[in-house]
């Protein structure tokens, strides 16, 4: 008897429980050109999203407190009001004219380009075209009739490196509390909200004009502290009547909220410097 049989390997002919194994294909490298495709891919995503449907905005001022502070970051729809050139990156002359063209609602916070400088600026649209608007003695005046405007409790403003106190409305408490005269203002459809009036000024009495066809009568939420409608356009400063082809978003939501005390080299002050029970707010 051989002790030491040798040793065959079983093949499919001889052993029927032989399983033959498929050769492994190599897998396909990705190229730089499959990479470039994607980040284009990407980019063309990003770019029709901030385009037609949303894109966010910062806060640069305190013309809209008590409801919108210096230090925000807004999201806002694109499509509300139609789309032109200023919907694009860079106002790329890609749309003729304004496409599904429409005007905003009473009450809407919009985005809008300036009129002479060009830059973002938010307010509240207040008067539409054929509106009468006036002032009496810090009181809207709409189409002839007092907007209804009633007293509530002082806005109370936490004070940060990005949101001081004005000396000439505001009164500091606690320390690091700012507090203004705060007035809910009722518009006819029922949208209501906060204003601040730092008492008696001489743009508390405007008007009557009639907001002609095609413009915007807008203003800030913080009455004294807004270079709005009221003022002539001129740049960086008052805004004058808004050719409704400036519009460019309506603001919807806080995104993210911060009270300008970060450092970027020093990523924990990211977080303790997040005002977290801002973000989410709806406008």
């Amino acid at each position: 008897m051989n002790e030491n049989p040798r040793l065959t390997q079983p093949n499919a002919d001889s052993d029927p429980e032989f399983v033959s194994q498929p050769e492994s294909k190599p897998e396909k490298e990705e190229s730089w050109g499959d990479f470039t495709k994607f980040l284009l891919k990407l980019v063309l995503v990003v770019v029709i999203f901030r385009s037609f449907i949303f894109s966010p905005f910062t806060i640069p001022s305190e013309s809209m407190l008590p409801g919108l502070r210096n230090g925000d970051y807004l999201v806002a729809a694109k499509w509300p009001y139609g789309y032109s050139s200023l919907s694009l990156p860079f106002e790329a002359p890609l749309i003729p004219g304004r496409v599904f063209a429409h005007l905003p609602e009473r009450g809407d916070v919009v985005i809008f380009k300036h009129p002479v400088d060009g830059t973002d600026y938010v307010k509240r649209a207040i008067g539409l075209p054929g509106d009468t608007i006036a002032m009496r003695n810090g009181v809207l005046i709409l189409n002839g009739e007092p907007v209804k405007r009633e007293a509530v409790e002082d806005a109370q403003i936490p004070m940060s490196e990005n949101t001081g106190c004005r000396s000439d409305g505001g009164q500091v408490s606690d320390g690091m509390i700012c507090r203004y005269r705060q007035f809910r203002e009722t518009l006819p459809s029922g949208k209501s909200y906060m204003t601040l009036d730092f008492g008696p000024r001489s743009q508390d009495n405007f008007g009557p004009i009639v907001v002609p066809r095609g413009k915007i009568f807008v203003m800030g939420d913080n009455r004294d502290n807004s270079l709005d409608s009221r003022f002539p356009a001129s740049p960086g400063q008052g805004v004058g009547l808004v050719d409704a082809d400036l519009l460019v978003a309506r603001a919807s939501m806080v995104l993210w909220s911060t009270d300008g005390s970060a450092e970027w080299l020093l990523p924990w002050t990211w977080f303790t410097a997040a005002r977290w029970d801002r973000i989410g707010t709806d406008i």
